[in-house]
């Protein structure tokens, strides 16, 4: 059975989770997205996608070693540019789908060599998954940290020797991406800045997840910006109240928005 902190972010995802009835960004159909969404979201409402050009651009999947095992990746960058500012692009729990690519794409058109890596891929193929529950307890309740942490600075490494300049490193994700975003900067000391779109905050601890964002609150390397949904029921205010404190308790290298 699924830990109910970890159940209650991912039931957030579907339509009349919210504190309002209604579907939103994160229930958008394959069909809509046009590649690589889990099938757990193909029951649910689609929004119209934006669709950014990878014209000007060096985009694709890419393999990343991580001591060893070869991890895919999707890539976009300014072609026939170097020296770039890097920016990790962390998944949701659907993984690396169309709503990751284009992010990267849009921060790729701005100067910077974003990645997006595949970080379930030892656990499992999320878009092979009917069932939401089953891809949180089979995949995603899985992914040790540690794993994680690892898998990102041997992200940092790659991009280091293809085009980026790592001395000028930002991470951004969301949902479950976003909380890996917060112990990424606080992990890293390279990491010089940081966006968490949404993502749990508070915890019980494991041996799969030690600490949680509230945790390391004092010890980001570099300004975080957390932001959160006022009707996101899977991320109650109350976590991020606990969170805010915890930043200002550590002297405010980091802040949290709600609306």
């Amino acid at each position: 059975m699924l830990r109910e902190d970890l159940k209650s972010e991912f039931d957030s995802l579907l339509p009349a989770q919210t504190r309002e009835v209604g579907a939103t960004r994160r229930t958008a159909l394959k069909a809509a997205l046009g590649v690589g969404y889990a099938a757990t979201a193909l029951p649910l409402m689609a929004q119209t996608a934006i669709k950014t050009s990878s014209d000007g651009l060096t985009a694709g999947e890419v393999t990343i070693d991580v001591g060893g095992f070869k991890m895919a990746a999707y890539r976009a960058m300014p072609a026939g540019k170097n020296n770039l500012p890097v920016v990790l692009v962390i998944q949701e729990i659907f993984g690396v789908h169309e709503y990751i690519a284009d992010p990267a794409r849009r921060l790729a058109k701005a100067g910077y060599l974003a990645v997006a890596p595949e970080l379930f891929t030892r656990q499992g193929d999320p878009t092979t998954y009917g069932e939401m529950a089953k891809l949180i307890a089979e995949v995603v309740s899985k992914v040790p940290d540690a794993q994680v942490m690892a898998d990102l600075d041997a992200t940092v490494k790659w991009a280091a020797a293809n085009g980026g300049d790592a001395s000028k490193l930002a991470v951004t994700g969301f949902c479950w991406g976003g909380r890996q975003t917060w112990l990424y900067s606080a992990h890293n000391k390279g990491v010089k800045a940081g966006v968490a779109w949404y993502g749990r905050l508070v915890g019980a601890a494991s041996d799969l997840t030690p600490k949680h964002p509230v945790d390391i609150a004092g010890g980001l390397n570099g300004p975080v910006l957390g932001l959160y949904g006022g009707k996101d029921g899977g991320i109650p205010l109350d976590t991020v109240d606990k969170m805010k404190a915890a930043l200002a308790d550590a002297g405010g290298k980091g802040c949290c928005r709600w609306w």
